[in-house]
């Protein structure tokens, strides 16, 4: 703590009266700070020196969409007017604390699908004009490579079969790993279907966790991803495909807030292709259904594994085969509802 207030004084200028550490990142300790003023910010200390300068351009990214009036975390410079603190002991960036109740993840329910459907468009609105790529069509069918999948679910499963013994999720996952492998064909017919589809720079992790909510509003979308282009229906699907949302809510409830959440992302970004919106369900189903996270969590990193990723792992595996078993009704009644 004692490192992070001095960073915090002669980087910023900043005299911290309150510094709280908070749930870490992938790879950030967190803090919250409360200055002698009463004020509150949020800081991210990077746990080493490496990729300062990805980190730098997911800032700059954040620092685009919020100039363009998209709601997120404001940046705080430093003394030097740098985005990011390099100089010192510990590498930091600072920001504007944003106040929520809770995120989006598991949480889309009524107006707040709505609510998120409005943000992600008048982001993806803006990120469509960054300078790092214009937007461009791309092959659907594109969006996953099947074969690459069916090669990793092959090793996975023979890393699981070499083990002497497996503990319970282990054995689980090996099992959803077969699951998976199995349905490959399925999967790989489900994107051949696909038409072209918006490629464009994107937010890069569009996940609940990263959509704070407070009560029924969208308060800011943060921890921005260096500027990369993407499909843009696999960000829509990313979060309107929460696993916790659609496993909590029937499949009726769940596709009723996704059809809020694709109209109201319309007309927040009428330059979006009804296509785009339109095939979101079959490429975030999909998308899930090639990914081996977390699958192979306990054989690429082990030390990571905890209660909360085994749920996770279970409701994404459940969610995913759902999407994909109705597939097909699902997208009749968003079609019914897009035109």
């Amino acid at each position: 703590m004692t490192t992070v207030a001095s960073t915090l004084v002669l980087a910023y200028g900043l005299h911290p009266a309150e510094i709280t550490r908070i749930p870490e990142g992938t790879a950030t300790d967190n803090y919250t700070i409360v200055d002698q003023t009463g004020h509150r910010h949020f800081a991210k200390v990077y746990r080493t020196g490496e990729h300062l300068d990805l980190e730098r351009a997911s800032i700059e990214l954040s620092e685009y969409a919020a100039d363009g009036g998209v709601g997120t975390a404001r940046a705080t410079r430093t003394r030097e007017h740098e985005l990011l603190e390099t100089h010192g002991r510990l590498p930091m960036s600072l920001w504007s604390y944003v106040p929520h109740t809770e995120t989006a993840e598991g949480n889309l329910a009524g107006a707040r699908w709505a609510a998120v459907g409005t943000a992600m468009g008048r982001l993806h609105s803006r990120l469509a004009a960054h300078p790092a790529a214009a937007p461009t069509l791309e092959p659907g069918a594109a969006v996953c490579d099947v074969v690459t999948a069916r090669d990793r679910f092959e090793r996975l499963i023979h890393a699981y079969q070499r083990r002497l013994r497996l503990g319970e999720f282990e054995t689980w996952a090996l099992q959803a790993a077969r699951e998976r492998q199995a349905i490959l064909g399925d999967v790989e017919r489900t994107l051949a279907s696909l038409p072209q589809l918006t490629v464009q720079i994107l937010h890069g992790d569009m996940a609940g966790p990263n959509v704070l909510l407070e009560n029924d509003e969208v308060a800011a979308i943060v921890d921005f991803r260096p500027p990369t282009p993407g499909y843009l229906a696999w960000e829509i699907a990313r979060l309107g495909c929460d696993p916790k949302s659609v496993l909590d809510n029937s499949a009726e409830s769940w596709l009723t807030g996704y059809t809020d959440l694709t109209l109201a992302y319309r007309d927040a970004n009428p330059m979006a292709s009804v296509d785009d919106l339109l095939s979101s369900l079959r490429v975030g189903c999909a998308a899930m259904l090639c990914s081996a996270f977390p699958l192979s969590v306990p054989v690429e990193r082990p030390h990571i594994v905890d209660a909360a990723l085994e749920a996770y792992g279970r409701v994404r595996h459940e969610a995913a085969l759902m999407l994909l078993d109705r597939l097909p009704v699902m997208e009749e009644a968003l079609r019914d509802a897009l035109y």
